[in-house]
């Protein structure tokens, strides 16, 4: 029954959504995986003493793209341009099984260095490389929904794969994969409406229904992505394509969403669907802002997306300022303690993970932690070092199921410099 002393910023998800618990002096007892004890320190003899860094619930990415890793800041945008010449070349050395590998053991580390618990991860379109990265995922210890990225027309030919082999393959991945050891889970990711034929759509969403698996893709990034769908397909809006498809339900998750009409956010809505956003990449491409009061006001589901690499960082808290930025600039103030939910408490409701998001007696024990200053006495300047302070050192460490996935100073006694210098955890 491992035991931690440290100063804790957590969602309280008995006060409701909002809700910040902060304890300058914090008793933490984990046991088979879960926090046992979450209580004011009183003298305790401890396993730990971590002060005075903060301790907080493990981030949640929901749209992270692993191919892209090495790519972080190719700045040749916007959207379909960047994926013409930045996205699809790099993506084709995928096909190289040993690459990727290696790349998946980089980015699985990235994430554990970034604070990162769970997240939402595409692949390539290549089998082999989807296998990859579960393998990486697992051996780090993190929890991750997965898969590759369905593709089979006017796309570069190496990275298209049809429907009659791209789909068996990603129901193999799901008997090898699909509730792994409770952490990894495999997606249905369709990458979006102009790289897929409308069979593999559909026949995506019916694999995606009989196994249960979430479903993820892209939707109204770009003004002209959203003309060249509609005209494509002959559709009323981009949201219809999906629709008409079976991809739209409770149990599919759309990144970016920016350009939506009022009409089709109310179908969102009442499909039970959410939203990845990803202001970030957002911002990087020159997409637009997506409209914070659309989703707020039905009700929407709600996560944050690095959208790696055209976010430019794998720290979720970054993501979330960036998120404070998009609604400030539509005139939505939006509070730190509600950034603290949306990078964990409420992704987690969101991704239908109850147990997560929260340091809290009988949930996961997924956490972090960071150094702030000594002088930080209060929730409010917990959360804007946490939030806003731009020059915030990685955090010192990731557990998930109480076990350590990342030791910043381990790491770099051993000589790493990046998460991904291969000297151990």
């Amino acid at each position: 029954m491992p035991s931690y002393r440290a100063r804790l910023l957590t969602p309280d998800p008995d006060a409701g959504s909002g809700a910040v618990r902060y304890l300058d002096d914090a008793l933490i007892r984990t046991a088979d995986g879960r926090f046992e004890t979450v209580a004011p320190y009183r003298g305790e003899i401890v396993d730990h003493d971590l002060r005075p860094s903060i301790l907080l619930p493990g981030f949640i990415d929901s749209h992270v793209h692993l191919p892209q890793t090495r790519i972080v800041g190719s700045a040749s945008g916007p959207l379909l341009e960047w994926l013409d010449q930045s996205t699809f070349p790099e993506e084709q050395r995928f096909a190289d099984t040993a690459h990727a590998a290696v790349v998946s053991r980089a980015f699985a580390a990235a994430l554990a260095a970034a604070g990162t618990t769970l997240s939402f991860v595409y692949t390539s379109v290549h089998p082999s490389a989807a296998e990859q990265a579960a393998q990486a995922l697992s051996e780090r210890g993190l929890r991750a929904i997965v898969g590759p990225v369905l593709m089979d027309e006017h796309s570069p030919a190496p990275l298209c794969l049809p429907a009659d082999r791209a789909l068996p393959a990603l129901e193999a991945l799901a008997e090898r994969w699909h509730g792994h050891d409770d952490r990894i889970e495999i997606a249905v990711i369709p990458r979006f409406a102009l790289s897929c034929s409308a069979e593999l759509m559909r026949r995506a969403g019916e694999l995606a229904r009989r196994r249960g698996l979430w479903v993820s893709t892209h939707l109204a990034e770009n003004p002209a992505e959203c003309a060249a769908a509609e005209a494509r397909f002959e559709a009323r809006d981009y949201l219809s394509i999906y629709e008409d498809l079976g991809l739209v339900h409770e149990k599919s998750l759309y990144a970016h969403c920016i350009h939506l009409s009022d009409a089709a956010w109310d179908r969102f809505a009442e499909a039970g669907a959410i939203v990845a956003h990803c202001p970030d990449s957002n911002d990087f491409l020159g997409s637009g802002g997506m409209p914070i009061r659309a989703v707020l006001d039905r009700g929407i589901g709600l996560t944050l997306g690095t959208d790696i690499a055209a976010g430019r960082s794998f720290r979720v808290p970054t993501i979330a300022s960036r998120a404070f930025d998009n609604a400030l600039r539509q005139g939505h103030s939006v509070s730190p303690g509600t950034l603290l939910w949306w990078a964990t408490r409420t992704a987690a409701l969101a991704l239908h993970r109850p147990d997560l998001g929260a340091v809290h007696p009988g949930l996961q024990a997924d956490f972090v932690l960071l150094d702030v200053p000594e002088w930080v006495e209060s929730a409010d300047e917990a959360l804007a070092w946490t939030f806003f302070y731009a020059d915030a050192p990685p955090p010192r460490g990731t557990w998930v199921r109480g076990e350590r996935v990342w030791d910043r100073d381990a790491h770099r006694a051993a000589g790493g410099l990046f998460p991904w210098d291969e000297v151990g955890r």
